[in-house]
């Protein structure tokens, strides 16, 4: 078999099209050995596959762009759309059915300041036309020290990726509210 390495900016339900790929057997099927990390950040995984540390490297287009904004050539070129939406959750301390995104305006709002998930969110504010200066923006970290701080007391809302905010909602301590992707 010959062995690929799989390298993943973020590991999480939302890519399940690639996860599934490796856990259903079908890499396998085609003759592929494979292992997989999680890179430390957007930039390492396609830094590590322009060195040819890994074979494949899930990323954000995101990272691209920002490589085209400096003026530089994108180390990697993405050809696949994994997904439709954003896979990003707003999530209150309470359940609100009628939740309106203006309601983030003057409200605590740990935002994840990585480069797609923010671009992301100031785009659904805009979308849902809202200022995004007017929110006070808390940047807690990653989604682990964010999830931390909102179970702590931090904030209104709470920018997360899925399964977190559904997973806060099991556990009785935090609401989606939103879908990101769908302004």
């Amino acid at each position: 078999m010959t062995k690929i390495n799989i390298q993943f900016s973020r590991f999480s339900a939302f890519y399940t099209p690639l996860i599934a790929t490796m856990a259903g057997g079908f890499l396998t099927e085609e003759g592929l050995d494979y292992e997989w990390s999680k890179a430390a950040n957007n930039d390492a995984a396609l830094q590590n596959l322009a060195d040819g540390t890994v074979d494949v490297a899930q990323s954000a287009v995101g990272v691209s762009l920002i490589q085209l904004a400096r003026g530089d050539r994108p180390a990697a070129r993405h050809f696949a759309q994994i997904n439709e939406l954003d896979g990003f959750f707003l999530a209150g301390r309470h359940a609100d059915p009628d939740f309106q995104w203006a309601q983030l305006e003057g409200a605590d709002v740990l935002v994840d300041h990585g480069l797609q998930p923010m671009a992301m969110f100031k785009y659904a504010c805009m979308k849902a036309g809202i200022d995004f200066d007017k929110l006070n923006v808390i940047d807690a970290g990653g989604g682990a020290d964010m999830e931390k701080a909102f179970r702590a007391g931090t904030g209104a809302y709470v920018h997360l990726q899925g399964p977190a905010p559904q997973n806060m909602e099991y556990e009785g301590v935090g609401y989606p509210v939103a879908e990101v992707g769908k302004p």
